[in-house]
């Protein structure tokens, strides 16, 4: 794919705009559109064009890729008025990376095909700063010839693409390693918590798990916040609840037992109900010290 290819992007939140910068960055033809306008302020100053609608912008671009909080932001998105369906291009190319159900990547897939344009699903995993940093991995689902031809797109924001099969095994893919995410950062917190509550200091019990067999990058970038009490958000705890809400809807349809992350997702609601939703998932670790004190 050239960079003269006119790429138009949607969402320019925590995630979406740092994937959008290092389009730009990349030397990419970017236009870009964000429901809240101010978030697109820093586009426009470096010359970047910003539309005033989905529909405008998807007139203008080859490729249109959508990075969006929930289902309901995407089929609004598309659908909705002056939405990206009424401005589509035939043969463009849409591009959801938002982590929504498989039904509605498979619900945008049907309405963008209808329209005789093409349709890519490629959720992200990483947060924040592998965003900024450009080193995300890109989970591809649909034609796998369309996205080698995506290829250089997903590598200005990725360093890893991995391709996941049919449409709706990208989204199959995030939710299973989303649920595996969930659940490492619950039991972490629990774990820092018990400790503490039986004396132990928390910079011991960091290195006695960063230098045996449960060390992870997750445990040692979590646990460093945790320690600095430092819940800036990467990945906030609203996320973190919607995607546990994915996971066990799309475990109750194919009867799949999850006790644990039912449990996860409740400690989670609970997180969210304290009012740390906007504040990064290691802030699950409040809940368990409100309650344990």
């Amino acid at each position: 794919m050239e960079t003269t290819t006119k790429i138009g992007f949607i969402g320019l939140g925590t995630m979406g705009k740092p994937m959008a910068w290092n389009l730009h960055q990349a030397g990419f033809d970017l236009g870009v559109y964000n429901r809240t306008r101010k978030k697109a302020k820093s586009f426009k100053s470096e010359g970047v064009k910003v539309y005033g609608s989905p529909k405008k912008l998807a007139k203008a671009s080859d490729v249109i890729i959508m990075m969006v909080t929930d289902s309901d932001a995407l089929v609004d998105l598309l659908m909705g008025a002056k939405g990206i369906l009424s401005g589509l291009q035939r043969d463009a190319i849409v591009i959801n990376m938002s982590t929504v159900s498989r039904e509605s990547n498979l619900e945008a897939a049907d309405a963008v095909q209808l329209e005789k344009a093409r349709f890519v699903e490629a959720p992200v995993s990483g947060t924040k700063k592998p965003a900024e940093d450009g080193t995300l991995t890109v989970l591809a689902g649909g034609d796998k010839n369309l996205v080698d031809e995506l290829d250089p797109l997903f590598r200005a924001m990725g360093d890893t693409v991995l391709y996941c099969g049919e449409l709706g095994q990208a989204t199959n893919m995030k939710l299973t390693i989303n649920l595996l995410l969930g659940g490492m950062m619950q039991v972490f917190a629990e774990a820092l918590v018990f400790g503490q509550k039986q004396g132990l200091d928390i910079d011991g019990i960091l290195e006695n798990i960063s230098s045996g067999p449960l060390q992870s990058p997750l445990f040692e970038i979590k646990g460093q916040l945790i320690k600095e009490r430092n819940f800036e958000k990467n990945f906030p705890v609203d996320l973190l609840l919607k995607d546990l809400n994915l996971v066990l809807d799309a475990a109750q349809q194919k009867q799949v037992f999850l006790p644990a992350v039912s449990a996860v997702r409740e400690a989670v609601n609970g997180t969210q109900s304290l009012g740390h939703g906007d504040e990064d998932m290691a802030a699950v670790v409040k809940l368990l010290e409100k309650v344990s004190s």
